[in-house]
This record gives C-alpha cells, sequence and structure tokens, in this order.
C-alpha cells in the first residue's frame, strides 16, 4: 500500500504554503518518524515526518507554493516501491512536528548504520556530534559533508553566487514591513535608562533566583514587568485601529521578537499583565528556545497587542524599531554601555541603554507616547516602584 503525503493546516486563514526544503532524496529509503520535509508558511517553518517504513517519492519540488490538503510526496513500502496498484493508496496528512526527538542516549537507525560504513565516517564523531539524539539517514549525510569539505557553485569567474526563492516567511514579512510604512503614521521617541539598579540586582539574587525557578535571570522580563505596569497608566498605547474603530485592550499579551534561523517571528505571553517577573522570565525563555530550534507554533504567534525587541543581543547601539501590525507600538532595546553622566552635580560612569519607542501617531499622541516611555525608564531605575507590599522589594519582585 502506497501513502499520500498531504500537508496539514498550519493555522487559520493559511490556505497556502511553500515546500521549503526536502530533507531525504526522491526515491531514497525512510524511516517512520523520519523527517523528510520542512513546509513554510507565512507564520512559522515545520516539518513533516514519514508516517511508515519506505521509499520516497516526491512529486513537488522545493520552492514551490501549494495549497493546503495538496499531495507532495508518496511513501511506498520496501516491497511495493516498484509496483503498487493505484487503488491501494492511503491518505495521510501528518501532524507538524514539535521538534527532533531527545533522550538521555543517541538511538542509530538501521538505515544509518548501513550508511556509516558507506561513507567511511566515525561513528564515535556521529555520536559525539548528535549526543542524546535519534541519528537517522540525515545526521549521517550532515556529517559527512562537513567531512568532504566540498567547495560550494561558482560563477564562470570564480566568484560564488547562490540564487534561492525567498520563503513565504520571508515574503510575508517583507510585505507587512511596506504595509507598515505606507498604511501608519510611525514615529519613533528615544529615551536612555540607567541599567545600574537592575545589574546590581541581577549580580546579588541570580544564582538564588536560578536555585528556585530553574532559569537564569535576564534583562527582558525587568522590561515586560515594566511595559505591563506602565501600560496600565497608558492605555492608548495598548490599541488598535480596526476599521473606523480603535480597540482597547484591557489586558497586555506582549510579544517577544526573536531572531530564528528562518526569520524574525514573535511568540506572545498572554495575558502578561497577570505574570509575576519569575514567571515571565519562564516563559520569555520558554518561547525563545522554541522559536530558535524551529519549533514555534501558530498558536504560539497570534495576537499580541504590544511587542519588545532586544536589538541589544547583537550589539545595537540605537535603531528605529518598526511596529509589528496592528499594534500600534514597539519598545527597542539596545546595547548597554558604560558612559559618563552627571550624578548630582558629579561626572560618573554608569551602564547605560538606549530605548526607543516607535508608535502610530494615528493611535497615540506624543504626551502619552513620551509618558509611557519615561514610565517604563522609572520602573527599570528603581525596580522596588514594581511592587507593593512590606518586606524586601527586590526579593518579592523576584519570587525569592
Amino acid at each position: 500500500m502506497s501513502y499520500e503525503i498531504i500537508v496539514p493546516s498550519p493555522g487559520e486563514s493559511i490556505t497556502q504554503v511553500q515546500v521549503a526544503k526536502w530533507l531525504a532524496e526522491n526515491g531514497s529509503e525512510v524511516e517512520k518518524d523520519q523527517e523528510i520535509v520542512e513546509i513554510d508558511s507565512d507564520k512559522a517553518t515545520f516539518p513533516l515526518m514519514s508516517p511508515v517504513d519506505g521509499i520516497l517519492k516526491i512529486t513537488v519540488a522545493e520552492g514551490e507554493t501549494v495549497a493546503v490538503g495538496a499531495v507532495i510526496a508518496r511513501i511506498e513500502p520496501l516491497t511495493e516501491a516498484r509496483s503498487v496498484p493505484p487503488k491501494q493508496i492511503e491518505k495521510i496528512i501528518p501532524s507538524p512536528v514539535k521538534g527532533p526527538a531527545t533522550g538521555p542516549s543517541s538511538h542509530i537507525s538501521p538505515l544509518a548504520e548501513k550508511m556509516i560504513a558507506e561513507k567511511d565516517i566515525s561513528k564515535e564523531d556521529l555520536l559525539e556530534t548528535y549526543k542524546g539524539r535519534r541519528i537517522g539517514k540525515k545526521e549521517v549525510e550532515k556529517l559527512a559533508g562537513e567531512k568532504t569539505g566540498k567547495p560550494a557553485p561558482s560563477s564562470s569567474d570564480g566568484r560564488k553566487i547562490e540564487r534561492k526563492k525567498l520563503s513565504s516567511l520571508r515574503l510575508k514579512l517583507a510585505e507587512r514591513l511596506v504595509a507598515v510604512k505606507n498604511e501608519t503614521a510611525m514615529l519613533t521617541t528615544f529615551n536612555e535608562v540607567n541599567m545600574r539598579k537592575v545589574i546590581e540586582i541581577k549580580e546579588k539574587y541570580n544564582e538564588e533566583f536560578k536555585l528556585k525557578h530553574k532559569v537564569s535571570l535576564g534583562f527582558t522580563s525587568f522590561f515586560a514587568k515594566a511595559v505591563t505596569l506602565a501600560l496600565h497608566d497608558f492605555p492608548q498605547v495598548n490599541s488598535m485601529i480596526d476599521g473606523d474603530e480603535l480597540l482597547t485592550m484591557g489586558y497586555a499579551d506582549v510579544g517577544i521578537a526573536v531572531s530564528a534561523p528562518k526569520g524574525l517571528v514573535v511568540p506572545v505571553i498572554r495575558n502578561a499583565e497577570t505574570l509575576t517577573l519569575p514567571q515571565l522570565e519562564m516563559k520569555i525563555k520558554e518561547l525563545s528556545g522554541k522559536a530558535r530550534e524551529n519549533r514555534i507554533s501558530i498558536e504560539d504567534m497570534k495576537g499580541g497587542t504590544f511587542t519588545i525587541t532586544n536589538g541589544g543581543v547583537f550589539g545595537s547601539l540605537m535603531s528605529t524599531p518598526i511596529l509589528n501590525p496592528p499594534q500600534s507600538a514597539i519598545l527597542g532595546l539596545h546595547k548597554i554601555m558604560d558612559r559618563p553622566i552627571a550624578v548630582e552635580g558629579k561626572v560618573e560612569i554608569h551602564p547605560m541603554m538606549y530605548v526607543a519607542l516607535s508608535y502610530d501617531h494615528r493611535v497615540v499622541d506624543g504626551r502619552e507616547s513620551v509618558g509611557f516611555l519615561v514610565k517604563v525608564k522609572e520602573y527599570i531605575e528603581d525596580p522596588s516602584k514594581m511592587v507593593a507590599g512590606e518586606g524586601d522589594p527586590f526579593r518579592v519582585l523576584l519570587g525569592l
């Protein structure tokens, strides 16, 4: 019996996807649960797995755009690969996998074992490279390619040129960015934040925080907490236009922009205003990890009322973040640098960060945008203002 590989629906309103990359060659032997193809939607990339052992017969080439529900390949059982009656075809709609299988030790598939001898590579190198993972054909071929070090194709004069189709994710991102420039009245206001107090808290409490909450204490969670509090004081910043109406949300779904292998994605922390700083930190780490490992789902990125993006992790000193429509504001964080500042009439060196708030002037006026950013600055420069009650305010903030 032959099995058809059908493109599953990656989410509401998505009717087309792109066959991004075949992870196994046409006519090659594949195993059950082996990842065989990567699919790009306009919001995320996800792999599909083979439902059975068999021979892969590809019917749609890389880079082609197909409708959800389309057949892109067949899997023919090994014993029937050359003679499958047309009526004996079972339709299989694989679910997007969440990521590579992991475990305490590596497992080498039978097909991979056979290929190790053919390609003359070390099993020890393979086990060390993919420690704790299932090792199949793809892993063997990747390591073999790295060992041979084949040069990339070049033009006739020896200069390398690579040409490939833009992914659906990149095309959609480009479309949205151009739309922002054309359809909004985007402005940016800047300020600078003294990070000394947050750094002191991080240095003093990080080990205890990590021991209790199982994650390290980062900077973005402080800003996420400050944003949720500032949005309460400036609800206009948490608004968006819907036709001829203005929607002002009574909740804060905060998106955290993450640079993933396939492009920029913005997973969303739901009801961030109800979370403590440790809960925000754990959620940021969880979503960022899923994005970088290509395990982010459509559900993780739905909605969002406000976005935080951190160019500082790449060394950016200052930038103008672009809006994430239909949201009306985005906060840009940047590199922390020691700079001289005036403190009570004296020059002192402090760790400073430039922050930028881009906003849609159709929705947010200058007073709200500047006031919101100043409020965030006040919370970061004195984190004790983020909590109320008795006791050490920093221990209360950190849930210690």
